[in-house]
Order: structure tokens, then sequence, then C-alpha cells
């Protein structure tokens, strides 16, 4: 009898299914509101900008040069931006792309600035100079805010000792002379009244609510488009402050436009990135003007010229200007004027600050004098109110 072969026992194949699956990208992360609002220091982000300059001049990877700095940050907001730009970076991001997600970190001419460098492919060369502009620039506003210091110190010193002298050296002689009977001198009974009135609650509550309600009413208003107008003007034409406004307001349009004109960037494009970092209505409305008359076919020095607000700009810089259009090196005699401009600038930082001084001390000395003639004369009458 024939034997059976043995039925081999086979497994089902696995079906395909109808529609594989797509392999799923990974996509950038979204960063955090608080994230995306964060503010850095100035000096952090000169760093940050100089070594990823060196980084990418010597062959590194851009995302690994953002992730190499990030490792070497101090934990804070700065290094989670960092490392979150390498990521989005890793994803497909550009680089411009990544910083515009942080308008607060990065500003406008910045990411002007790199994405420019994107297109012509001299990112080092470019950081290297933004670099150079962003510690000029910080070392402008160092020099601005030093001449702002002795002002505001002399007059925290003359509000404490008018303080001091009224509240606790006035009431003294108030409550000898009440003893006696005896009339305070004129001058005198006008500063107790007056620190009376400051110590009396409802008066302090009246002034408090004042200050917040007029406070919040002049926010609103200089939001309004008349109330930037009316503020501006008056950075413009302020006595002593007014040319150094100027000064630094033009100082820094000349950095960017040099900065950027020098690096390959549109002359359009640098003024429109001069426009968003000047923040004056009226410096505004001048580069504004010159763009419109540089799309008319004018050169820049025209354009400023014919300018509704072009008595801004001195007559010798335009001549600068127009000297460097017609050589072709526009942008090595802007930076040349943002030189001479920073030199007149620290002129005019010295002349405020040698005008301020003897300002203050007269100030200073006619309160301190009318308190100590007011302490005085109760004294020279003290023996004859004591006597009676």
């Amino acid at each position: 009898m024939p034997m059976s072969t043995p039925k081999t026992l086979e497994r089902p194949l696995p079906k395909k299914p109808a529609n594989p699956p797509k392999p799923v990208r990974s996509e950038p992360q979204r960063s955090s509101p608080a994230l995306s609002a964060a503010r850095v220091k100035e000096a952090d982000l000169i760093l940050f900008t100089t070594q990823l300059s060196v980084m990418l001049d010597s062959g590194v990877v851009l995302s690994d040069a953002i992730e190499a700095i990030a490792d070497q940050m101090r934990p804070g907001v700065f290094r989670e931006v960092a490392q979150d730009l390498a990521e989005r970076i890793k994803n497909g991001e550009s680089f411009s792309a990544a910083l515009s997600v942080y308008p607060k970190t990065f500003s406008t001419m910045f990411i002007s600035m790199v994405r420019a460098s994107e297109v012509s492919g001299r990112m080092a060369e470019m950081l290297r100079v933004l670099s150079g502009y962003l510690t000029a620039d910080a070392e402008t506003k160092k020099q601005v805010k030093s001449a702002m210091i002795y002002p505001v110190v002399m007059l925290l010193m003359a509000v404490a000792a008018t303080g001091s002298l009224m509240f606790f050296v006035l009431p003294r002689f108030t409550r000898i002379y009440e003893a006696r009977g005896t009339a305070l001198p004129k001058l005198t009974q006008i500063l107790v009244d007056f620190s009376t009135l400051l110590g009396n609650p409802t008066f302090l509550a009246s002034i408090m609510t004042m200050l917040i309600v007029g406070g919040f009413a002049f926010s609103v208003w200089k939001q309004t488009l008349t109330g930037r107008k009316t503020l501006d003007w008056m950075k413009v034409h302020l006595p002593i402050f007014g040319g150094m406004y100027i000064d630094t307001v033009l100082t820094r349009s000349m950095r960017v436009l040099a900065t950027m004109v020098n690096t390959g960037v549109n002359l359009l494009d640098a003024l429109d990135v001069m426009k968003t970092t000047c923040g004056n209505y009226y410096f505004q409305c001048l580069w504004e003007t010159a763009d419109r008359k540089i799309r008319d076919g004018y050169q820049l020095s025209d354009a400023l010229m014919l300018s509704p607000y072009s008595s801004l700009i001195a007559s010798g810089i335009l001549q600068m200007l127009r000297a460097g259009e017609k050589s072709g090196q526009l942008g090595q005699v802007c930076d040349k004027i943002s030189v001479f401009l920073e030199k007149k600038l620290q002129n005019s930082i010295r002349t405020a600050t040698s005008l301020i001084e003897p300002l203050m001390i007269i100030i200073m000395g006619a309160v301190i004098g009318t308190l100590a003639a007011a302490l005085l004369l109760p004294v020279f009458r003290i023996s004859s109110v004591i006597s009676q």
C-alpha cells in the first residue's frame, strides 16, 4: 500500500496594503509665544554673530555651528532660541526664515542681511560685517546713556536732600515755634505747608490717580499719528539733545546703508531696512521719499535733497553721497560718513555734558539755597523765641 506523502503546512503570505503609508517628514517644532517674543542682551547677540561668522569661515556647516554655539551658552532664553534655530535649519528651513520666527531677538536689518547673504553665498562675510555694525551701534548707545548718568544722579541727590530736610528737619522747628506760640518765618511756613500737603494721604491718592490716568492717556496718545509726530518733532528740535538725536539716527542709518551696500544688497532693500530701524516719523518720511524718487530714476543724493525733510541731513553729507555715487563707491563713502558722524556725536555728547553740569549745579544751588534759608531763618530767631 503506497504511503501518502505528508502535506506541508503553508503559511499565508501577508497581504500588501493597497496604499502603503508614506514616510512622515519631521516638521520643525513651533516655538512658544514667550520664546518668540524673547529679548536678549546686545552683548550676547554680538558674541553669537561673531562666533557664527568665524565657524562658517572655517568650513563648519551652519546647523552644526549654531548647535555648537548653543552648547557653549549658559542656560537661558538665548540658548533655547539657538537650539531651535539649529533644529529648524536641519529640517530644511533657510536661516533667514528661522530667524524671522524671533523678531524681538533678531532685528529686521539682521534678517534682511542674512537673507541677502543666502542669495549671494557670502554669509560668513556678511555676519562679520554685521558683527562690526552691532558692536559700533552698541558703543554709540553706551556713550549716549553715559551722558545722561550725571544729570540723573544730580537730580536724585537734589530730591533726596530736599525730602530729608522737609520731612525730618522742618517739623522740629515747627514744634518749637508752636509750643511758644510764635509764627514761623514766611519762607519756612511755605515749605512747612508744602511738606504737610505732601504728607496728606488724600492729596497723595489724588496725585497718584492723576498720574496713572495721565500716563495711560499719554501712552494711548503717543500711539496716534498726531502724538507720534509731536514727540518725534520734539526729539529733533530739542535745544541741547536734538542735535545728538539727529546724529545718533544718521549714524545708525549710514552704518546700515554701508553694511548692506558693501555686502551686495540692493539699495532699495537697504532703504526698506533703514525705514524700520530709524524709529522717527520724519526720518521715515525722508527715506520713503528717497525710495520713491530712486524708483523714478533719481540718484540717492538727489532723492534726499528733494525730500521735504532734507534739512535733517547736512549739505556736506549730501555732497559726499553724490561723490560716492559718481565714483561707484557708495558703500565706502557711507562707511566714512558713519565714522564722521560718530565722532561728531561724541563731540556733541561732550558739549552737552559740559552744558548740563553748570546747569545742574545752578538748579541744585537754588534748591538747596532756598532750603538752607528756610532752615536758617528760624535758627536765627530761635533764641528770642525760647526766651519768650
